[in-house]
């Protein structure tokens, strides 16, 4: 399977913000009604939401909402306000020996993923991440050094809150730190179970476990996979592996031998990587954030794509993936 991946970088919503806009709002607008227009909240509830939760933001929502076309349509889209249910695999962990870092997998279905590395300057912030619902984020960094990744929280609640890429792009244009970063996640509330691991640069670092009409839980869990201490949705985890996941990376992490290029090395083999595209939980890329560095690099079995928020490079990158052959 070949993906290539490309890189969007504006300081202010723009041409570029519309073009990108007007690429991804098909596939969102049949995503976020797929339930039906009468299902989603109304622009004024969404606005509202976003004022009360997320008051940083609505500025910014209104440009974003009017370079995407200014419909009442999209600006529903956008708030990301009780969207249609997702779901995702993926692994993280905080390496918090001499320099540290995250690493995560992102595993989703290959044909969803936006494939858009953002670097912006909204409101002033330089953030720089994984795209996803065209201005949400699936992992990222800001300028301050703070770093951020999701993963499923392994859970078929849905409630009252937003969608988590949302949360993730706020988190990164609003706080500095860590424990800024926990006060916001406990503060905002999400339709759905998503654990958030932060990082910043002077190291300080936590998971938040977040979810639907419950109390945000602060852990200084080392490593996260998709579930939140304990397994709660049996099939989803059995069919992603989270918990054989979640053993495999503790065990390597806690061993006094293990270097942190062969604990990076650990997410591209099995049974951390997976190949499971067809079923939609295959691993899309590897992202190591380096705070102290302001760095990221993405890596893939035999390639590798580094990137800086001070010294970001445009243009698009070719990935091969293997799969596994049909039996």
């Amino acid at each position: 399977m070949n993906l290539t991946i490309s890189t969007f970088q504006e300081d202010a919503p723009g041409d570029l913000w519309a073009e990108h806009a007007d690429l991804f709002w098909p596939g969102y607008r049949a995503w976020f009604f797929s339930e039906g227009e009468h299902k989603r909240p109304t622009y004024l509830a969404t606005r509202r939401a976003l004022k009360t939760h997320m008051p940083e933001l609505v500025g910014l929502y209104d440009d974003l909402v009017e370079g995407a076309g200014g419909s009442d349509l999209v600006a529903r889209c956008l708030g990301l306000y009780c969207p249609a249910p997702f779901i995702s695999g993926c692994s993280q962990a905080v390496w918090s020996r001499d320099v540290p870092f995250i690493v995560r997998n992102y595993d989703y279905a290959s044909e969803l993923w936006e494939k858009q590395l953002m670097r912006t300057a909204w409101l002033g912030r330089r953030v720089i991440g994984m795209s996803d619902c065209m201005w949400g984020l699936l992992d990222g960094m800001n300028d301050a050094g703070l770093a951020l990744s999701l993963s499923f929280g392994g859970s078929k609640a849905v409630g009252l809150g937003f969608g988590v890429p949302l949360i993730v792009r706020y988190a990164l244009q609003a706080c500095d730190t860590t424990e800024q970063a926990v006060a916001a996640l406990r503060r905002v509330p999400c339709h759905m179970a998503y654990n958030i691991t932060a990082l910043d640069a002077q190291g300080d670092w936590a998971t938040v476990f977040i979810g639907p009409e419950r109390p945000a839980e602060v852990t200084h869990r080392s490593v996260i996979t998709n579930h939140q201490g304990r397994v709660d949705w049996a099939e989803h985890a059995t069919a992603t592996g989270s918990v054989d996941r979640l053993r495999v990376l503790t065990s390597h992490l806690d061993s006094a031998d293990e270097t942190r290029e062969r604990f990076i090395e650990r997410f591209l083999e099995p049974p951390v990587y997976s190949h499971e595209h067809r079923r939609g939980f295959g691993t899309l890329y590897t992202a190591v954030y380096q705070p102290e560095d302001r760095a990221v690099t993405f890596l893939w079995p035999g390639y590798r794509w580094e990137q800086h928020l001070d010294a970001f490079r445009e243009g698009e990158v070719e990935i091969e993936i293997d799969e596994p052959s049909s039996d």
